[in-house]
């Protein structure tokens, strides 16, 4: 693993975030008809505030067009009659927006007043700005002993920190008294070291002091493509790997990790474990999903849900015997052998096992023939041939033959017997069998396709492929399934001699043992394989046959087709016995 390049250095101010004397703060105050969501708004008051200075003030009545109850008239002072000239909201959001532009949102029981903001921007077709929001009322609450104050309102708030304005239940007063205890409570927080608006607004999501201070980790990584991995490092014990992510924006992506935006409770808990972030840059988005891939195989880290299972998949073979049948297995490693796969399920394979039987009767007994003197019940409903009882090997060796060639990606014969099954039983029908075939039978068709995208890239001694992104081509060295090397170069003039020096400093792979299996995990070469499918790739060059075969995707279109053409009333049919499309 290489060495993390940002283990125990100490937070120093600069690194924190945005001062909060640099921040333009909007605080706002609505009042409305009502407290419901279907109430509307009848005034709107905000101050603009940055270093203490007032910047500018808003206000207007809005026309809630609707009648404003006695009790919020007498609450507020707002009558019918003072609004009844007031433009309606979608008339005042134009002027509202370019006041609050590029602001921090403060209000206090912010979820109230930013709730009827954003349902008027939504009413109106705008598009919501995204501010960060400040909720006085929180931060209050975080801040101040009950014994200080008698409740968190914003009338007890406005007198204990000797607000200029009283609040009295119009907007602009109401606001401009909500300026003065956000100054009251930020002098507040500011003797914990909550100085910048990233510590506020962590401060108020309950981000510990300690989860914070690791912010500094991220100071000194790039800001470009690359994997990271928090770790733990205790004298006496091996360093343990608790984590491992991709981003294309290293420093961006782990910094999230100490604010409020990360909420999960498992990151916190690996956070707080972590003594130190390593990363590794690389030069495309490829290349850092595949080294993500091989660091979570090799360290399994406890934190890491996707991909700790990348090797634990299941594949079909034919025993080596006299009267061969299927085998599930996760091992591959005997060459000659056909292995059929991947399954990520063992339940998938069973179903795929079952379909390839119903095509190709292979027999299913696992004991000796000679233990089966007089047949078995699958012999007698002609659903095995029996080699036990008539030990024909040149008949059975047919079957053999049409099972390996679906098991080798040649699955029209499978498609064509389901589908005329399929039709019968319909026809009868016999919907419950008829829908639990198709979904046997789209099963086998899928992992065709799967397993013939790995086949065609692991049997290439080498493709090169390019795509451009802004003014870089990507550049992929792919050998045998496995990614060998990555690289840019710079759009515009000759790109060969670039791209031969990325070839030539591609890692060497050997073969694999088995053909048609990757020189890598299965993932791996399926996130390669889902890069070709990308808009945009382009081939430099290929040693060896590769192709997608457009057979299976024909045969799955075919199949699901033939399906709904089985019934044109399908509301009587049971829903899992409908067509499925693959």
């Amino acid at each position: 693993m290489p060495d993390s390049s940002s283990a125990h250095l100490q937070p120093s101010f600069d690194d924190l975030g945005t001062p909060l004397s640099e921040v333009t703060f909007c605080v706002v105050d609505l009042e409305t008809t009502g407290l419901s969501t279907d109430d509307a708004i009848t005034e709107i008051g905000a101050v603009k505030v940055r270093g203490g200075v007032v910047q500018g003030e808003f206000q207007t009545f809005v026309n809630p067009g609707e009648h404003i109850p006695a009790s919020v008239q007498v609450l507020t002072g707002i009558t019918d009659a003072m609004v009844s000239t007031a433009p309606r909201i979608g008339a005042v959001l134009p002027s509202w927006i370019e006041f609050s532009h590029s602001t921090v949102l403060v209000a206090h029981n912010a979820r109230f007043d930013v709730g009827f903001l954003r349902r008027a921007y939504q009413a109106h077709d705008h598009p919501w700005p995204g501010h960060q929001v400040v909720d006085t009322l929180t931060l209050a609450r975080m801040t101040l002993h009950r014994e200080e104050v008698r409740s968190y309102r914003l009338g007890s708030l406005a007198t204990l920190f000797h607000a200029q304005t009283s609040p009295d239940h119009r907007a602009l007063d109401d606001a401009r008294a909500t300026v003065d205890v956000l100054h009251g409570l930020l002098e507040r927080i500011g003797n914990l070291g909550v100085t910048t608006l990233e510590d506020v607004l962590e401060f108020t999501h309950h981000v510990s002091r300690q989860r914070r201070a690791k912010r500094v980790w991220a100071k000194d990584l790039p800001e470009e493509p690359g994997v990271y991995w928090f770790h733990r490092e205790e004298p006496g014990h091996p360093d343990e790997v608790l984590y491992v992510g991709k981003s294309v924006n290293l420093r961006r992506r782990v910094s999230t990790y100490f604010t409020a935006s990360e909420h999960r409770s498992r990151m916190d808990e690996m956070v707080r474990l972590s003594t130190a972030v390593g990363h590794q840059t690389c030069t495309t988005p490829l290349e850092a999903g595949v080294v993500e891939l091989r660091l979570i195989d090799a360290h399994s880290p406890r934190y890491n849900r996707r991909s700790q299972r990348q090797n634990k998949v299941s594949w079909v073979t034919l025993t080596d015997e006299a009267f061969p049948r299927l085998s599930i297995v996760r091992s591959t490693t005997q060459p000659g052998r056909v292995y059929w796969g991947p399954f990520t399920r063992r339940d998938d394979a069973v179903d795929a096992c079952r379909a390839l039987r119903e095509i190709a009767p292979l027999r299913e007994c696992t004991g000796a023939l000679s233990s089966h003197p007089h047949g078995c019940p699958l012999a007698e409903m002609g659903r095995c041939p029996a080699p036990c009882l008539h030990p024909d090997r040149a008949s059975y060796q047919e079957i053999v033959e049409l099972a390996t060639r679906i098991m080798t990606r040649d699955v029209t014969a499978a498609a064509t017997g389901h589908a005329a099954r399929i039709a019968e039983l319909a026809d009868a029908d016999r919907f419950e069998e008829a829908g639990a075939r198709t979904d046997r039978a789209l099963t086998l068709l899928r992992v065709g396709r799967r397993g013939a995208r790995l086949a065609s890239l692991a049997r290439c001694p080498q493709i090169v492929a390019a795509q451009r992104v802004d003014d870089f081509w990507h550049v992929h060295v792919v050998r045998y399934g496995r990614l060998a090397g990555a690289g840019r170069v710079r759009v515009g003039g000759n790109p060969m001699p670039a791209i031969d020096a990325i070839v030539t400093a591609a890692q060497t792979v050997l073969p694999p043992p088995v053909s048609g299996l990757p020189a890598c995990t299965v993932e791996e070469a399926e996130l390669i394989a889902s890069w070709f499918e990308e808009e945009g790739v382009r081939l430099v060059d290929i040693d060896g046959d590769w192709s997608w075969p457009a057979h299976i995707y024909v045969d799955a279109q075919a199949l699901a087709a033939q399906v709904r053409s089985l019934r044109t009333e399908t509301h009587g049919v049971p829903a899992t016995c409908r067509p499925i499309v693959a």
